[in-house]
């Protein structure tokens, strides 16, 4: 037998940055490498998205126990998948996904397929002494044989970095979810951190001079202030990067992260804003607002503006912004190539976000970035609101060549022990860093 074969499975119950259960996976490789994997959760989820299994046991972690999920790795799927080859990680992926049965990993959990992909992407990469990213890239290399135009060496991605939270990530004090920065002037990987930790600063001291009450973190670590507006948030963003002695547009510029599927009225197709007196807002209005933003502050990039299943709402927005500014499709692509494909045709979006577990195995991850650049599209690699310490993601950011990584703030260390991994790997990897996206 060959020493990159699956000997051994383990599966436990661990927990995330919320304190909620979440899938970890072990498989030993028969040489004895271990590699080792924690499934992340969302909060703000897309009812497209693959299922995330829980107990529903009311009687132990409030029912969000993942002990099935648990169970199902260590026997149905271990049973499966033990004695087969490390490197054969598409046949793997496939071999669960038929086990399954499901359109959405509903029977097995798409937390206990997850957690075997990307634990045996892992082995893998131990087993012949590679980087996680190398042998992420290899995978995508080898998904892409008939695509000329990807790129040959890895790459160091271009962080998005959430400033100000809202929505399901802050106790919605205001009704969109996220407020981020991108340090559009770095250089590399190491600077762009560094102007970010320069407005992180800033910014709380910005609120704290305004009064602002609550300047808490809310789940990715972004401040949590209680606002008037929602604009107000875009407001201090501004303050903190001037103060910061950066120049908005030139060093700096914003991302919203909108989630707007979360305060759509579904009685009336509208949007309706709480944080400013429950007014609603049609599609047509929303894009108003957008584009009104767009024109009054260095805004380069927009998620999930209008809800998931709002095709002809995104189209507006698209025609009116899509040659200015990135917008992005999370809970309306949900990481699914024939949703990114669709986005295409219809001329919805032109930037896909990118989440490991919206679809629920490496080898459908890595596809669907691919068929964002055969569309044309960026893509944003991005964490959830659940992470753990495991730094996977830093790894596929930069194995896939993602050009951006969404990963949260910069003040919790499941959040930090992404962007060290990133420093590391950019030791060996110099000058290989996304500038000029926007």
């Amino acid at each position: 037998m060959s020493e990159n074969r699956i000997s051994k499975v383990r599966a436990r119950e661990v927990y995330d940055s919320r304190g909620r259960p979440t899938v970890e996976v072990e498989i030993r490789a028969s040489a004895g490498v271990v590699g080792r994997a924690i499934v992340p959760s969302g909060a703000s989820t897309g009812r497209h998205e693959a299922l995330e299994l829980r107990d529903l046991d009311s009687t132990r972690v409030g029912g969000l126990g993942v002990s099935k999920a648990v169970a199902n790795v260590e026997r149905e799927l271990a049973e499966a998948i033990r004695g087969r080859a490390l490197e054969d990680q598409v046949g793997l992926d496939r071999l669960m996904i038929e086990l399954d049965g499901t359109s959405n990993k509903s029977r097995l959990g798409a937390n206990a397929i997850l957690g075997i992909s990307m634990a045996a992407a892992d082995a893998a990469a131990k087993s012949t002494g590679k980087e996680l990213h190398q042998r992420i890239h290899e995978i995508w290399h080898d998904l892409a044989s008939d695509d000329p135009g990807v790129p040959l060496d890895p790459l160091l991605p271009m962080p998005m970095v959430n400033l100000i939270s809202g929505g399901l990530h802050a106790g919605r004090k205001l009704d969109f979810q996220d407020f981020l920065m991108i340090p559009i002037g770095a250089t590399s990987f190491r600077a762009a951190l560094e102007m970010t930790l320069d407005v992180y600063r800033s910014l709380g001291a910005v609120l704290r001079d305004a009064g602002d009450e609550g300047v808490l973190v809310g789940d990715e670590g972004g401040f949590g202030p209680r606002l008037v507006s929602n604009e107000q948030a875009l407001e201090r963003c501004l303050v903190a990067v001037e103060r910061a002695g950066l120049r908005p547009g030139v060093d700096v510029a914003f991302a919203l992260d909108v989630a707007a599927t979360h305060f759509l009225d579904t009685d009336t197709g509208c949007y309706r804003l709480n944080s400013e007196g429950g007014s609603l807002l049609e599609p047509e209005e929303m894009v108003d607002r957008l584009v009104d933003w767009v024109d009054r502050y260095p805004i380069v990039s927009i998620e999930d503006g209008l809800a998931e299943d709002d095709w002809s709402g995104w189209r507006i927005l698209t025609d009116r912004l899509g040659g200015r500014v990135q917008l992005v499709g999370d809970d309306l692509f949900v990481t699914r190539s024939d949703r990114i494909a669709r986005g295409a045709r219809e001329g919805t979006a032109n930037a896909a976000l990118i989440k490991l577990n919206q679809v629920g195995t490496l080898t459908e991850t890595l596809q669907a970035v691919l068929e964002a650049r055969r569309c044309g599209f960026r893509t944003v690699i991005s964490a959830r609101s659940g992470e753990t310490e495991d730094t996977f993601l830093a790894d596929l950011a930069v194995g896939c060549c993602g050009g951006q990584i969404k990963v949260g703030s910069v003040a919790r260390s499941e959040r930090l022990a992404k962007y060290n991994r990133l420093l590391r790997i950019a030791e060996h990897l110099p000058g290989a860093f996304a500038v000029g996206l926007f």
